[in-house]
Protein backbone atom coordinates (compact mmCIF):
# COMPACT_ATOMS: atom_id res chain seq x y z
CA UNK A 1 0.00 0.00 0.00
CA UNK A 2 1.18 3.59 -0.55
CA UNK A 3 2.80 5.69 2.13
CA UNK A 4 0.29 7.28 4.49
CA UNK A 5 -2.36 4.58 4.10
CA UNK A 6 -4.19 3.63 7.32
CA UNK A 7 -6.08 0.36 7.51
CA UNK A 8 -7.83 1.52 10.69
CA UNK A 9 -9.03 4.79 9.18
CA UNK A 10 -10.17 2.99 6.05
CA UNK A 11 -12.19 0.46 8.02
CA UNK A 12 -13.72 3.25 10.08
CA UNK A 13 -14.84 5.20 7.01
CA UNK A 14 -16.22 2.10 5.26
CA UNK A 15 -18.28 1.21 8.34
CA UNK A 16 -19.42 4.83 8.56
CA UNK A 17 -20.52 4.70 4.92
CA UNK A 18 -22.61 1.62 5.66
CA UNK A 19 -24.19 3.38 8.64
CA UNK A 20 -25.11 6.38 6.50
CA UNK A 21 -26.65 4.06 3.92
CA UNK A 22 -28.92 2.64 6.65
CA UNK A 23 -30.22 6.15 7.24
CA UNK A 24 -32.12 6.17 3.94
CA UNK A 25 -34.25 3.10 4.78
CA UNK A 26 -34.59 4.59 8.27
CA UNK A 27 -35.89 7.79 6.73
CA UNK A 28 -38.29 5.73 4.61
CA UNK A 29 -39.77 4.13 7.74
CA UNK A 30 -39.88 7.49 9.54
CA UNK A 31 -41.77 9.13 6.69
CA UNK A 32 -43.81 6.00 5.93
CA UNK A 33 -45.28 5.93 9.43
CA UNK A 34 -46.14 9.63 9.33
CA UNK A 35 -48.39 9.45 6.27
CA UNK A 36 -51.84 7.91 6.01
CA UNK A 37 -52.03 4.16 5.40
CA UNK A 38 -52.97 4.57 1.73
CA UNK A 39 -49.66 6.37 0.99
CA UNK A 40 -47.26 4.22 2.98
CA UNK A 41 -45.66 2.27 0.14
CA UNK A 42 -45.27 5.35 -2.02
CA UNK A 43 -43.40 7.09 0.78
CA UNK A 44 -41.08 4.12 1.25
CA UNK A 45 -40.48 3.84 -2.47
CA UNK A 46 -39.58 7.52 -2.87
CA UNK A 47 -36.61 7.10 -0.54
CA UNK A 48 -35.52 3.81 -2.09
CA UNK A 49 -35.67 5.34 -5.57
CA UNK A 50 -33.05 7.85 -4.47
CA UNK A 51 -30.74 4.95 -3.58
CA UNK A 52 -31.01 3.69 -7.13
CA UNK A 53 -30.81 6.87 -9.19
CA UNK A 54 -28.18 8.77 -7.22
CA UNK A 55 -25.87 5.76 -6.92
CA UNK A 56 -25.69 5.48 -10.71
CA UNK A 57 -25.31 9.21 -11.35
CA UNK A 58 -22.60 9.46 -8.69
CA UNK A 59 -20.37 7.00 -10.54
CA UNK A 60 -21.14 8.50 -13.95
CA UNK A 61 -20.36 12.13 -13.12
CA UNK A 62 -21.50 13.09 -9.60
CA UNK A 63 -18.24 12.37 -7.82
CA UNK A 64 -16.30 14.25 -10.47
CA UNK A 65 -18.52 17.35 -10.25
CA UNK A 66 -18.47 17.29 -6.45
CA UNK A 67 -14.85 16.37 -5.71
CA UNK A 68 -12.95 16.58 -8.96
CA UNK A 69 -10.27 19.27 -9.29
CA UNK A 70 -11.84 22.70 -9.22
CA UNK A 71 -12.98 23.93 -12.63
CA UNK A 72 -12.81 27.56 -11.58
CA UNK A 73 -13.72 29.92 -8.71
CA UNK A 74 -14.58 27.05 -6.39
CA UNK A 75 -17.99 26.55 -8.01
CA UNK A 76 -17.82 23.06 -9.53
CA UNK A 77 -15.43 20.18 -10.07
CA UNK A 78 -14.15 19.27 -13.51
CA UNK A 79 -14.91 16.10 -15.45
CA UNK A 80 -11.60 14.29 -14.95
CA UNK A 81 -13.26 11.41 -13.08
CA UNK A 82 -16.22 10.60 -15.34
CA UNK A 83 -17.19 7.00 -14.66
CA UNK A 84 -14.58 7.05 -11.86
CA UNK A 85 -11.97 6.99 -14.61
CA UNK A 86 -8.40 7.53 -13.46
CA UNK A 87 -8.97 6.58 -9.82
CA UNK A 88 -6.71 3.71 -8.82
CA UNK A 89 -6.84 1.39 -5.84
CA UNK A 90 -3.78 3.05 -4.31
CA UNK A 91 -4.92 6.67 -4.69
CA UNK A 92 -5.54 8.27 -1.31
CA UNK A 93 -7.68 10.99 0.21
CA UNK A 94 -5.78 11.67 3.40
CA UNK A 95 -5.11 8.23 4.85
CA UNK A 96 -7.93 6.35 3.09
CA UNK A 97 -8.44 5.21 -0.52
CA UNK A 98 -10.28 7.61 -2.79
CA UNK A 99 -12.80 4.84 -3.44
CA UNK A 100 -13.63 4.68 0.30
CA UNK A 101 -14.06 8.45 0.42
CA UNK A 102 -16.23 8.36 -2.69
CA UNK A 103 -18.46 5.62 -1.24
CA UNK A 104 -18.87 7.60 1.99
CA UNK A 105 -19.82 10.80 0.17
CA UNK A 106 -22.18 8.89 -2.11
CA UNK A 107 -24.39 8.07 0.87
CA UNK A 108 -24.71 11.80 1.64
CA UNK A 109 -25.79 12.42 -1.95
CA UNK A 110 -28.38 9.63 -1.70
CA UNK A 111 -30.15 10.76 1.46
CA UNK A 112 -30.32 14.46 0.59
CA UNK A 113 -33.03 14.24 -2.13
CA UNK A 114 -34.77 11.53 -0.11
CA UNK A 115 -35.23 14.11 2.66
CA UNK A 116 -37.15 16.34 0.24
CA UNK A 117 -39.78 13.68 -0.44
CA UNK A 118 -41.54 14.22 2.89
CA UNK A 119 -42.55 17.74 1.87
CA UNK A 120 -44.70 16.48 -1.02
CA UNK A 121 -46.07 13.27 0.48
CA UNK A 122 -49.47 12.04 -0.76
CA UNK A 123 -49.49 13.93 -4.04
CA UNK A 124 -46.39 13.47 -6.25
CA UNK A 125 -46.27 11.19 -9.30
CA UNK A 126 -43.56 8.58 -8.89
CA UNK A 127 -42.09 8.98 -12.40
CA UNK A 128 -41.97 12.75 -11.97
CA UNK A 129 -40.25 12.33 -8.62
CA UNK A 130 -37.59 10.13 -10.20
CA UNK A 131 -36.94 12.68 -12.95
CA UNK A 132 -36.73 15.45 -10.36
CA UNK A 133 -34.17 13.49 -8.30
CA UNK A 134 -31.86 13.11 -11.29
CA UNK A 135 -32.10 16.77 -12.26
CA UNK A 136 -31.85 18.07 -8.71
CA UNK A 137 -28.70 16.23 -7.65
CA UNK A 138 -27.05 17.29 -10.91
CA UNK A 139 -27.92 20.97 -10.81
CA UNK A 140 -28.19 21.59 -7.06
CA UNK A 141 -26.56 18.98 -4.83
CA UNK A 142 -23.33 18.25 -6.73
CA UNK A 143 -22.34 21.94 -7.07
CA UNK A 144 -23.24 22.75 -3.45
CA UNK A 145 -21.27 19.73 -2.21
CA UNK A 146 -18.26 21.13 -4.08
CA UNK A 147 -18.76 24.55 -2.48
CA UNK A 148 -18.93 23.14 1.03
CA UNK A 149 -16.93 19.90 1.17
CA UNK A 150 -14.10 20.21 -1.39
CA UNK A 151 -10.87 21.35 0.24
CA UNK A 152 -7.64 22.08 -1.60
CA UNK A 153 -5.54 24.34 0.57
CA UNK A 154 -7.56 27.50 -0.04
CA UNK A 155 -8.23 26.66 -3.69
CA UNK A 156 -11.21 24.38 -3.10
CA UNK A 157 -14.92 25.05 -2.73
CA UNK A 158 -15.77 28.71 -2.48
CA UNK A 159 -17.84 28.51 0.71
CA UNK A 160 -15.89 26.11 2.89
CA UNK A 161 -12.29 26.30 1.71
CA UNK A 162 -12.10 29.85 0.37
CA UNK A 163 -14.43 31.71 2.72
CA UNK A 164 -14.19 29.70 5.92
CA UNK A 165 -17.79 28.56 6.37
CA UNK A 166 -17.75 25.69 8.87
CA UNK A 167 -19.98 22.75 7.97
CA UNK A 168 -18.48 19.60 9.41
CA UNK A 169 -20.98 17.06 8.06
CA UNK A 170 -23.65 18.79 5.97
CA UNK A 171 -25.86 21.32 7.75
CA UNK A 172 -25.88 23.50 4.64
CA UNK A 173 -25.15 21.07 1.81
CA UNK A 174 -27.58 18.42 3.06
CA UNK A 175 -30.22 19.83 5.41
CA UNK A 176 -30.71 23.46 4.43
CA UNK A 177 -30.38 22.35 0.81
CA UNK A 178 -33.07 19.69 1.16
CA UNK A 179 -35.34 21.67 3.47
CA UNK A 180 -35.50 24.72 1.23
CA UNK A 181 -35.97 22.52 -1.84
CA UNK A 182 -38.92 20.95 -0.03
CA UNK A 183 -40.45 24.40 0.40
CA UNK A 184 -40.06 25.09 -3.32
CA UNK A 185 -41.79 21.81 -4.22
CA UNK A 186 -44.63 22.53 -1.78
CA UNK A 187 -45.32 25.77 -3.59
CA UNK A 188 -45.18 24.19 -7.05
CA UNK A 189 -47.39 21.18 -6.26
CA UNK A 190 -49.83 23.02 -4.03
CA UNK A 191 -51.71 21.82 -0.97
CA UNK A 192 -53.14 18.37 -0.40
CA UNK A 193 -56.88 17.97 -0.71
CA UNK A 194 -58.25 18.54 2.78
CA UNK A 195 -55.28 20.51 4.10
CA UNK A 196 -56.32 22.37 7.28
CA UNK A 197 -59.63 20.44 7.28
CA UNK A 198 -58.75 16.75 7.58
CA UNK A 199 -56.55 15.67 10.51
CA UNK A 200 -54.11 13.69 8.28
CA UNK A 201 -52.61 11.99 11.32
CA UNK A 202 -49.69 9.51 11.16
CA UNK A 203 -51.06 6.02 10.61
CA UNK A 204 -48.26 4.16 12.47
CA UNK A 205 -46.38 5.84 15.28
CA UNK A 206 -44.40 2.65 16.03
CA UNK A 207 -43.07 2.84 12.46
CA UNK A 208 -42.13 6.48 13.05
CA UNK A 209 -40.24 5.58 16.21
CA UNK A 210 -38.43 2.73 14.44
CA UNK A 211 -37.41 5.07 11.65
CA UNK A 212 -36.14 7.75 14.03
CA UNK A 213 -34.14 5.11 15.92
CA UNK A 214 -32.48 3.95 12.70
CA UNK A 215 -31.72 7.55 11.77
CA UNK A 216 -30.19 8.18 15.19
CA UNK A 217 -28.05 5.05 14.87
CA UNK A 218 -26.90 5.79 11.32
CA UNK A 219 -26.16 9.42 12.14
CA UNK A 220 -23.10 8.40 14.13
CA UNK A 221 -21.58 7.34 10.82
CA UNK A 222 -22.81 10.54 9.19
CA UNK A 223 -21.12 12.83 11.72
CA UNK A 224 -18.23 10.90 13.22
CA UNK A 225 -17.32 9.45 9.84
CA UNK A 226 -16.88 12.96 8.45
CA UNK A 227 -13.59 13.15 10.35
CA UNK A 228 -12.37 10.60 7.74
CA UNK A 229 -10.17 9.02 10.40
CA UNK A 230 -10.57 7.10 13.64
CA UNK A 231 -9.27 9.91 15.83
CA UNK A 232 -10.20 12.31 18.59
CA UNK A 233 -12.25 14.56 16.31
CA UNK A 234 -14.40 11.60 15.30
CA UNK A 235 -14.90 10.66 18.95
CA UNK A 236 -15.90 14.21 19.87
CA UNK A 237 -18.28 14.39 16.91
CA UNK A 238 -19.96 11.16 18.02
CA UNK A 239 -20.32 12.37 21.61
CA UNK A 240 -21.68 15.73 20.47
CA UNK A 241 -24.17 13.98 18.21
CA UNK A 242 -25.55 11.95 21.08
CA UNK A 243 -25.90 14.74 23.64
CA UNK A 244 -27.32 17.28 21.18
CA UNK A 245 -29.94 14.78 20.02
CA UNK A 246 -30.96 13.98 23.58
CA UNK A 247 -31.19 17.67 24.45
CA UNK A 248 -33.31 18.41 21.38
CA UNK A 249 -35.68 15.58 22.22
CA UNK A 250 -36.18 17.05 25.68
CA UNK A 251 -36.50 20.59 24.32
CA UNK A 252 -39.18 19.56 21.82
CA UNK A 253 -41.18 17.66 24.45
CA UNK A 254 -41.06 20.53 26.93
CA UNK A 255 -42.22 22.99 24.26
CA UNK A 256 -44.95 20.58 23.22
CA UNK A 257 -46.17 20.10 26.79
CA UNK A 258 -46.29 23.84 27.44
CA UNK A 259 -47.95 24.61 24.11
CA UNK A 260 -50.28 21.64 23.61
CA UNK A 261 -50.47 19.95 27.00
CA UNK A 262 -49.01 16.53 26.13
CA UNK A 263 -45.77 14.66 25.56
CA UNK A 264 -46.23 12.82 22.26
CA UNK A 265 -44.18 10.05 20.73
CA UNK A 266 -44.25 11.92 17.42
CA UNK A 267 -42.77 14.90 19.23
CA UNK A 268 -40.02 12.74 20.73
CA UNK A 269 -39.12 11.28 17.33
CA UNK A 270 -39.23 14.67 15.61
CA UNK A 271 -37.20 16.31 18.37
CA UNK A 272 -34.50 13.69 18.02
CA UNK A 273 -34.28 14.30 14.27
CA UNK A 274 -34.16 18.06 14.83
CA UNK A 275 -31.21 17.62 17.17
CA UNK A 276 -29.40 15.38 14.70
CA UNK A 277 -29.91 17.95 11.97
CA UNK A 278 -28.74 20.90 14.06
CA UNK A 279 -25.58 19.27 15.42
CA UNK A 280 -24.49 18.05 11.96
CA UNK A 281 -22.63 21.23 10.93
CA UNK A 282 -21.34 21.85 14.46
CA UNK A 283 -20.28 18.46 15.82
CA UNK A 284 -16.63 18.87 14.82
CA UNK A 285 -16.13 22.35 16.22
CA UNK A 286 -18.04 22.67 19.51
CA UNK A 287 -17.72 21.21 23.01
CA UNK A 288 -20.30 18.80 24.48
CA UNK A 289 -21.81 21.67 26.46
CA UNK A 290 -22.12 23.67 23.27
CA UNK A 291 -23.78 20.67 21.63
CA UNK A 292 -26.33 20.49 24.46
CA UNK A 293 -27.13 24.16 23.98
CA UNK A 294 -27.53 23.68 20.22
CA UNK A 295 -29.83 20.72 20.81
CA UNK A 296 -32.08 22.57 23.24
CA UNK A 297 -32.43 25.55 20.92
CA UNK A 298 -33.09 23.32 17.92
CA UNK A 299 -35.65 21.17 19.72
CA UNK A 300 -37.75 24.11 20.85
CA UNK A 301 -37.09 26.16 17.71
CA UNK A 302 -38.08 23.44 15.25
CA UNK A 303 -41.17 22.55 17.32
CA UNK A 304 -42.27 26.16 17.01
CA UNK A 305 -41.33 26.39 13.32
CA UNK A 306 -43.53 23.54 12.11
CA UNK A 307 -46.61 25.62 12.88
CA UNK A 308 -45.58 28.21 10.30
CA UNK A 309 -47.06 26.14 7.49
CA UNK A 310 -50.55 26.76 8.85
CA UNK A 311 -49.90 30.45 9.33
CA UNK A 312 -48.27 30.97 5.93
CA UNK A 313 -50.39 28.47 4.00
CA UNK A 314 -47.83 26.09 2.48
CA UNK A 315 -48.46 22.36 2.82
CA UNK A 316 -45.21 20.79 4.01
CA UNK A 317 -46.66 17.32 4.59
CA UNK A 318 -44.06 15.89 6.99
CA UNK A 319 -42.38 19.07 8.30
CA UNK A 320 -39.26 18.93 6.15
CA UNK A 321 -39.00 22.72 6.16
CA UNK A 322 -39.54 23.09 9.90
CA UNK A 323 -37.06 20.38 10.86
CA UNK A 324 -34.39 20.34 8.15
CA UNK A 325 -34.28 23.90 6.82
CA UNK A 326 -34.80 25.51 10.23
CA UNK A 327 -32.74 22.93 12.15
CA UNK A 328 -29.89 23.17 9.65
CA UNK A 329 -29.93 26.96 9.86
CA UNK A 330 -29.94 26.91 13.67
CA UNK A 331 -26.99 24.54 13.83
CA UNK A 332 -25.01 26.39 11.17
CA UNK A 333 -25.53 29.79 12.80
CA UNK A 334 -24.76 28.58 16.31
CA UNK A 335 -21.34 27.40 15.15
CA UNK A 336 -20.58 31.13 15.01
CA UNK A 337 -21.32 31.31 18.74
CA UNK A 338 -20.06 28.00 20.15
CA UNK A 339 -17.03 27.01 18.03
CA UNK A 340 -14.19 26.50 20.52
CA UNK A 341 -11.25 26.67 18.12
CA UNK A 342 -9.78 23.58 19.78
CA UNK A 343 -11.80 20.64 18.41
CA UNK A 344 -11.67 20.15 14.64
CA UNK A 345 -11.44 23.68 13.24
CA UNK A 346 -9.29 26.56 14.44
CA UNK A 347 -11.95 29.27 14.08
CA UNK A 348 -13.52 30.52 17.32
CA UNK A 349 -17.11 31.55 17.84
CA UNK A 350 -18.36 34.71 19.52
CA UNK A 351 -18.67 33.07 22.96
CA UNK A 352 -15.06 31.85 22.81
CA UNK A 353 -13.37 35.13 21.98
CA UNK A 354 -13.62 34.94 18.21
CA UNK A 355 -15.78 38.02 17.66
CA UNK A 356 -18.66 38.17 15.18
CA UNK A 357 -16.60 37.26 12.11
CA UNK A 358 -17.37 33.54 12.09
CA UNK A 359 -21.04 34.20 12.77
CA UNK A 360 -21.11 36.40 9.66
CA UNK A 361 -19.50 33.65 7.60
CA UNK A 362 -22.04 31.13 8.84
CA UNK A 363 -24.92 33.46 8.00
CA UNK A 364 -23.51 33.88 4.49
CA UNK A 365 -23.38 30.11 4.03
CA UNK A 366 -26.99 29.70 5.19
CA UNK A 367 -28.24 32.48 2.92
CA UNK A 368 -26.30 31.43 -0.18
CA UNK A 369 -27.17 27.73 -0.04
CA UNK A 370 -30.79 28.46 0.90
CA UNK A 371 -31.25 30.99 -1.89
CA UNK A 372 -29.57 28.87 -4.55
CA UNK A 373 -31.49 25.75 -3.57
CA UNK A 374 -34.86 27.48 -3.52
CA UNK A 375 -34.54 29.16 -6.90
CA UNK A 376 -33.13 26.14 -8.75
CA UNK A 377 -35.49 23.68 -7.06
CA UNK A 378 -38.52 25.79 -7.94
CA UNK A 379 -37.41 26.06 -11.56
CA UNK A 380 -36.72 22.34 -11.85
CA UNK A 381 -40.05 21.41 -10.27
CA UNK A 382 -41.86 23.79 -12.60
CA UNK A 383 -40.08 22.27 -15.60
CA UNK A 384 -40.96 18.71 -14.56
CA UNK A 385 -44.56 19.75 -13.95
CA UNK A 386 -44.78 21.40 -17.35
CA UNK A 387 -43.24 18.47 -19.24
CA UNK A 388 -44.81 15.37 -17.65
CA UNK A 389 -46.95 16.63 -14.77
CA UNK A 390 -45.75 16.42 -11.18
CA UNK A 391 -48.96 15.97 -9.23
CA UNK A 392 -51.27 12.96 -9.30
CA UNK A 393 -54.89 13.34 -10.37
CA UNK A 394 -57.47 14.29 -7.74
CA UNK A 395 -59.13 10.87 -7.79
CA UNK A 396 -55.76 9.18 -7.23
CA UNK A 397 -54.98 11.39 -4.27
CA UNK A 398 -58.37 10.68 -2.72
CA UNK A 399 -58.43 6.98 -3.52
CA UNK A 400 -54.88 6.13 -2.52
CA UNK A 401 -51.60 6.77 -4.26
CA UNK A 402 -50.21 3.32 -3.43
CA UNK A 403 -52.66 1.45 -5.63
CA UNK A 404 -52.52 3.99 -8.46
CA UNK A 405 -48.73 4.33 -8.65
CA UNK A 406 -47.52 0.92 -7.46
CA UNK A 407 -50.51 -1.46 -7.82
CA UNK A 408 -49.91 -2.53 -4.23
CA UNK A 409 -50.98 -1.63 -0.72
CA UNK A 410 -49.02 -1.64 2.51
CA UNK A 411 -51.66 -3.55 4.47
CA UNK A 412 -53.75 -6.48 3.21
CA UNK A 413 -57.00 -6.96 5.15
CA UNK A 414 -58.43 -9.67 2.90
CA UNK A 415 -57.28 -12.41 5.31
CA UNK A 416 -60.00 -11.28 7.72
CA UNK A 417 -62.55 -12.57 5.21
CA UNK A 418 -66.30 -12.16 5.62
CA UNK A 419 -65.94 -11.26 9.28
CA UNK A 420 -65.51 -7.66 8.13
CA UNK A 421 -69.04 -7.63 6.80
CA UNK A 422 -70.87 -9.17 9.78
CA UNK A 423 -70.58 -7.70 13.28
CA UNK A 424 -69.86 -10.21 16.02
CA UNK A 425 -72.59 -10.93 18.54
CA UNK A 426 -72.08 -9.39 21.98
CA UNK A 427 -70.28 -11.67 24.40
CA UNK A 428 -73.26 -11.81 26.81
CA UNK A 429 -75.59 -12.99 24.03
CA UNK A 430 -73.13 -15.70 22.99
CA UNK A 431 -72.82 -16.97 26.56
CA UNK A 432 -76.61 -17.05 27.01
CA UNK A 433 -77.08 -18.92 23.76
CA UNK A 434 -74.48 -21.51 24.75
CA UNK A 435 -76.10 -22.18 28.12
CA UNK A 436 -79.73 -22.37 26.91
CA UNK A 437 -81.33 -25.83 26.62
CA UNK A 438 -81.50 -27.28 23.14
CA UNK A 439 -84.94 -26.88 21.49
CA UNK A 440 -87.06 -29.98 20.94
CA UNK A 441 -86.86 -31.37 17.43
CA UNK A 442 -89.76 -30.49 15.13
CA UNK A 443 -92.10 -33.24 13.94
CA UNK A 444 -90.87 -34.83 10.73
CA UNK A 445 -94.09 -34.05 8.87
CA UNK A 446 -93.77 -30.32 9.42
CA UNK A 447 -90.00 -30.00 8.90
CA UNK A 448 -89.13 -27.71 5.99
CA UNK A 449 -87.35 -29.15 2.98
CA UNK A 450 -83.63 -28.54 3.36
CA UNK A 451 -83.10 -28.75 -0.36
CA UNK A 452 -85.76 -26.13 -1.08
CA UNK A 453 -84.40 -23.83 1.59
CA UNK A 454 -80.89 -23.95 0.09
CA UNK A 455 -82.26 -23.31 -3.40
CA UNK A 456 -84.28 -20.37 -2.19
CA UNK A 457 -81.23 -18.98 -0.41
CA UNK A 458 -79.26 -19.02 -3.60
Amino acid sequence: MPDGFSAGDTAFVLISAALVMVMTPGLAFFYGGMVRARSTLNMLAMSFLSLGIVSVLWVLYGYSLSFGPDAGAGLIGNLDFLGMHGIGLTDLTGTIPVTAFSAFQLMFAVITPALISGAVADRARFAAWGLFIGLWVTVVYFPVAHWVFFFDGGNGGWLGDRNGVIDFAGGTAVHINAGVAGLALCLVLGRRIGFRKDPMRPHSLPLVMLGSGLLWFGWFGFNAGSALAANGVAAMALLNTQVATGAALVGWLVFEKLRHGAFTTLGAASGAVAGLVAVTPACGSVSPLGAVAIGLVAGAGCAAAIGLKYRWGFDDSLDVVGVHAVGGAIGSLLVGLFATGTVGQSAKGLFYGGGPEQLGKQAMGVAVVGGYSFVLSWLLAKAVDRVIGFRVAEEVELGGIDQAEHAESAYDFSALGSGLGRPAAPAAVMVAAASAPAPAPAPAATAPSTEKTEVDAR
